[in-house]
């Protein structure tokens, strides 16, 4: 029997695909190869899984050993002055790793590790331009700490290092697209199924799920009514929060706004609830745990963020944007206090004709929460 033609793989596909892969690599503390055309190329591992056995492949794999990478906020977080100048670039700091010890390797990459022997040398070294950034988002993306091994390839630039990858049957992926990744999955958002969903608070409503090519992570609309695309659009958008959406956690306010924007919703008619997944303002949900292993010590929520190496906020609205174009909305009321949502809709061709308020009382337990989100991330109570 004749086997159907398959469909020509797309350059977005192809970079999800690739991308996507390397992330599993990265998951179970394998070693992948990250490149770049100009024949420049590395072995990747990722800091939160370090291991001796890890260190020892690297090694022998490139006769060198590794460099630990770093984001400047994690740098500054340990104290090292060389960060101070990267911040603002969201630059990169690579550590010599000299003596294989992983724990010590995890206990720099994690604040919340057991802290053993990070006051020690810590020699910062060069490291290959653009790959070190590359292999920061490659553990960012598969929700690790923003930390990695690093060892470059030997002779590089070498004339292929795919063919080096293939050859020890390691996976390899280009940092053009690492760096294209986050944008391509947006690009490539379809909604794939639609069913109606009546909620306590709205019985007529019914959720679309959208996903990438690739069968990646999935965000859902909740349409709540009939919204018309020719009338400005009320639309929340919510970053899915296990704990408070869930659990009803009385750390944040998230479950709150998620009721409270429903009902909102509802009682004005109709309108859409964009539930994004970017747990944690984008670090994952274990991360958002040990952010607040970190509050728990004395940190706020800014500070516990950037103490494990992100930046305060991780989250990206593009995927939001494509899904509003994809349902036929260009202008919206959005539900909100921040007004970096606002800015961020904006960019990718939404209107926001109105920003509608959007808060709730503290509970005896978030008063902190919602004081910093007032006065550092500047949101608008």
């Amino acid at each position: 029997m004749e086997k159907p033609a398959q469909r020509p793989k797309t350059p977005d596909a192809a970079v999800l695909q690739t991308v996507e892969r390397a992330l599993a690599e990265l998951r179970r503390g394998a070693t992948i190869v990250l490149h770049d055309w100009s024949g420049q190329g590395a072995l990747v591992q990722a800091a939160e899984q370090a291991s001796a056995e890890g260190l020892a492949d690297l090694a022998a794999l490139t006769g060198t050993e590794a460099m630990l990478l770093l984001t400047a906020r994690r740098a500054q977080a340990l104290g090292m002055p060389e960060a101070a100048g990267l911040i603002a670039s969201g630059g990169v700091l690579a550590l010599a790793v000299e003596d294989r010890e992983a724990e010590r390797i995890r206990a720099l990459a994690d604040p919340t590790a057991t802290q053993i022997a990070v006051g020690r040398s810590r020699r910062v070294i060069s490291a290959p331009a653009g790959l070190d950034v590359a292999a920061v988002e490659l553990a960012k993306l598969a929700r690790l700490l923003p930390a990695a091994l690093l060892a470059p390839l030997p002779g590089t630039p070498v004339q292929s290092p795919r063919a080096w990858a293939d050859a020890r049957d390691l996976m390899a992926v280009t940092a053009a697209n690492v760096a294209e990744y986050r944008f391509a999955a947006a690009r490539n958002l379809t909604s794939v199924a639609e069913a109606a969903v009546p909620l306590a608070d709205a019985e007529d409503a019914r959720i679309v799920a959208f996903r990438p090519d690739d069968g990646g992570t999935e965000h859902l609309a909740i349409i709540i009514g009939d919204p018309k695309p020719e009338d400005p659009l009320l639309l929340r958008l919510h970053s899915e929060c296990f704990t408070g959406d869930l659990l009803s956690s009385l750390r944040c306010d998230c479950g709150e706004q998620l009721r409270g924007a429903i009902q909102a919703i509802a009682a004005d008619g109709a309108g859409i609830l964009l539930y994004l997944a970017q747990e944690g303002r984008g670090i994952g949900l274990v991360n958002k745990l040990r952010a607040y292993t970190l509050q728990d010590l004395g940190a706020d929520t800014l500070d516990a963020n950037e103490q494990l190496g992100f930046d305060a906020d991780e989250r990206v609205y593009l995927p939001a944007a494509q899904m509003l174009h994809r349902l036929g909305f260009r202008r919206v009321r959005l539900l909100t206090n921040n007004p970096q949502k606002v800015a961020a809709l904006s960019r990718f061709g939404i209107a926001v004709e109105e920003r509608v308020a959007h808060s709730f009382p503290s509970n005896g337990h978030n008063e902190a929460y919602l004081a910093t989100k007032a006065e550092r991330f500047g949101h608008l109570f």
